[in-house]
């Protein structure tokens, strides 16, 4: 509407004389010539947009190649920023192998910064553009080898993670962790893991407290520390049973030893000179966790993004988890992707009300408008369904088809005979 207004505006200040200008043509003539200018001209400068955006992008992505540490570390921060502002869903899909491989290359041979916005990095993408487990797990380790470096022949000097890169770390994996299916989940294959985050419930520092607790919540809710019938364990035999037993064990142990750590954490005594508000921060944490591990109940949240009907809630930790990294990720871009990001909407199931803002004369315009694309829609499929009923019945046997050519051009040529 506002564009058909902006025309009108600017064909009436052109004077009377119009349509001896134009030969005799109507003012809806001349409406539609200029709609169509403008039009172009719009199509012209997104495309420039695009152009340049992906020109910008693509000298991001080859200063990762850089040996110079700075230049890479840079070229990370502003893919960072990018992701913050656009929605850049087609880079991740065109590019992904290339942006996944290089960030793990900087994780490995990165400076603390760059290791962090790396991990940050390599989480999102592979969140947003895995299609596979391999292409998780493969991140997955990644991340893990920086939360827990191992001492090996191939390895070089073991760098201990200070605490910001650890808690962060160890939030990145966690995302990751909430793609994993339930088909993949083994006790016995996480038991390092967990023993490991469960350590860290006991560091020093507060915010990698709090990262493995939520992590910890995640492999609670996940099943991870429980042991099923149908464990690949063959039990035919009294050593593999005595096995599973023991695992079993273990794993209550563990349990055990986790809800005793979460629920002192919980209760924690502010010492002097503590930081109140993120040991307040601390002890809802672990008291949502202390009562999750009790009841396997999670607390519901809610998020307003727009209006009064844009609410966006999640009720479970797998989805408490995505939807607090990606809002820390995003930073101040959180609000325009959960409004215009489909892949998020689809995240978290967000219904937005585009009509709430609008006058009733618009909302009936735009409501009108769905309802002829849902009708245009359902014709469209119904002439399929009925297209390929009929030519399916016309169709040779595969003998007058002959090969696979010929049958592609059979089919073409029943579609364009049936117009």
């Amino acid at each position: 509407m506002g564009k058909s207004k902006k025309n009108k505006g600017g064909r009436g200040g052109g004077g009377g004389g119009g349509e001896d200008q134009f030969d005799g043509g109507t003012d809806v003539d001349s409406v539609s010539s200029v709609s169509t200018a403008l039009s172009d001209l719009q199509l012209a400068q997104a495309t420039e947009q695009v152009s340049s955006q992906d020109y910008v992008f693509d000298k991001y992505i080859d200063d990762l190649y850089e040996k110079r540490g700075s230049t890479r570390e840079a070229a990370l921060g502003c893919l960072v920023d990018a992701f913050e502002s656009f929605v850049l869903l087609d880079l991740v899909e065109n590019k992904y192998a290339t942006l996944v491989s290089q960030f793990i290359n900087s994780i490995k041979k990165g400076s603390i910064k760059e290791v962090c916005l790396a991990c940050h990095a390599t989480a999102v993408v592979t969140f947003v553009g895995a299609t596979d487990l391999s292409e998780t797990q493969l991140s997955m380790k990644a991340i893990w080898d920086v939360i827990h470096p191992k001492s090996g022949s191939n390895v070089g000097i073991v760098r201990k993670p200070k605490p910001p890169l650890l808690a962060a770390a160890v939030s990145a994996w966690a995302l990751l962790l909430t793609t994993i299916v339930s088909s993949k989940r083994n006790a016995d294959s996480w038991k390092e893991s967990i023993t490991f985050l469960s350590a860290l419930l006991e560091a020093e520092d507060r915010a990698v407290r709090m990262a493995a607790g939520e992590a910890l919540a995640l492999c609670f809710e996940l099943k991870l520390l429980d042991v099923f019938s149908n464990e690949e364990v063959e039990v035919d035999t009294a050593e593999a049973s005595g096995s599973k037993n023991q695992l079993f064990l273990n794993m209550q142990a563990l349990k055990a030893k986790i809800s005793g750590l979460v629920y002192n954490l919980s209760m924690e005594a502010g010492g002097r000179g503590a930081d109140k508000k993120n040991l307040n921060d601390q002890r809802d944490l672990f008291q949502r966790i202390s009562d999750f591990i009790k009841t396997g109940e999670c607390l519901e949240e809610s998020l307003r993004i727009a209006g009064k009907h844009g609410i966006l809630r999640v009720t479970s930790w797998r989805e408490s988890i995505q939807l607090n990294y990606l809002r820390r990720f995003l930073g101040r871009g959180f609000l325009k992707h959960a409004q215009d990001n489909g892949l998020l909407h689809d995240i978290f199931d967000i219904k937005m009300d585009r009509t709430e803002n609008m006058s009733t004369t618009e909302k009936k315009i735009y409501r009108s408008g769905e309802e002829k694309e849902r009708a245009l829609k359902l014709n469209k499929e119904r002439r399929l369904a009925q297209w390929k009923s009929l030519v399916s019945m016309l169709a040779p046997d595969d003998g007058e088809r002959g090969d696979d050519g010929d049958s592609e051009e059979w089919w073409k040529s029943c579609r364009w005979q049936l117009g």
